[in-house]
């Protein structure tokens, strides 16, 4: 075809393109100096520019060697390195060794170790049975025991509680706790006695005053509220009102108020 039948065809635009995708890599060597040749194996990053190692290569002094599987190994999710298969540990960093278990020991989840089952503990490469005592049953872990409610651990065994009179079980179930209207002294429960004007607070073993009184030498006093002042939210303490400071045991007009 003639020059003169691409330019009035108007082929030269496709010319342009095809002559401009094949020159780019020659006009990026041009703008940088030399172009990098990658090496074999390897692929060109997906962000950043140059290139990386395929799966199951890595980079060694700007070449991508091989990586050599040892027996019963594979390679991990980022294809740069290897792990041994489920059943296997790493031995030296080199070999994948098989993992022999004891009795009574089990692979736990990743494959890489190994556990003791239910009612064994593991002590340097055996699984020992734990011994539980009467009164006792194993936590949920398997690997120790607690005392059942109402028994407490003492030494290797579970000794019973002894509840004193108007006392319960805790809630932890290896202690005691006393009833509403008690409270604890050495190893029995004593009635809380309540002053004139008391009440038994939230927690049942000890009293506060009512609305008006305080507290003061184990009785519930009469508070004695000062003119210009009121009860305030406890009800067993007094404030001054809006525009009345406190001084001493009355309540005087605040002198920085505005007149």
């Amino acid at each position: 075809m003639s020059v003169q039948s691409i330019w009035r065809t108007g082929s030269w635009r496709s010319l342009i393109v095809v002559l401009a995708l094949a020159s780019g890599p020659a006009f990026a060597a041009g703008r940088n100096g030399s172009a990098e040749t990658a090496p074999q194996n390897t692929h060109t990053r997906v962000y950043g520019g140059g290139w990386e190692c395929d799966r199951g290569y890595r980079e060694v002094d700007r070449s991508c060697v091989a990586i050599v599987l040892p027996p019963d190994a594979y390679l991990d999710a980022f294809g740069r390195g290897w792990e041994c298969n489920r059943g296997y540990e790493r031995n030296d960093n080199r070999t994948c060794a098989k993992i022999e278990l004891p009795p009574n020991a089990f692979l736990h989840s990743k494959g890489n170790d190994w556990q003791c089952g239910r009612g064994y503990r593991k002590i340097d490469r055996v699984c020992v049975a734990i011994e539980v005592p009467e009164n006792a049953y194993l936590d949920a872990s398997g690997d120790r025991w607690e005392c059942e409610r109402g028994f407490r651990v003492r030494g290797g065994t579970c000794e019973r509680l002894e509840i004193p009179e108007n006392g319960y079980i805790g809630i932890t179930g290896d202690r005691w706790d006393c009833d509403r209207g008690y409270q604890k002294r050495d190893a029995s429960c004593v009635e809380v006695v309540l002053p004139s004007h008391g009440y038994l607070d939230y927690s049942g073993r000890d009293w506060d005053c009512e609305r008006g009184f305080q507290k003061a030498r184990g009785e519930c006093l009469a508070l004695q509220v000062p003119m210009n002042a009121h009860l305030d939210s406890s009800g067993n303490r007094w404030s001054c009102d809006p525009g009345y400071g406190k001084q001493g045991e009355t309540c005087t007009p605040d002198e920085r108020r505005e007149p």
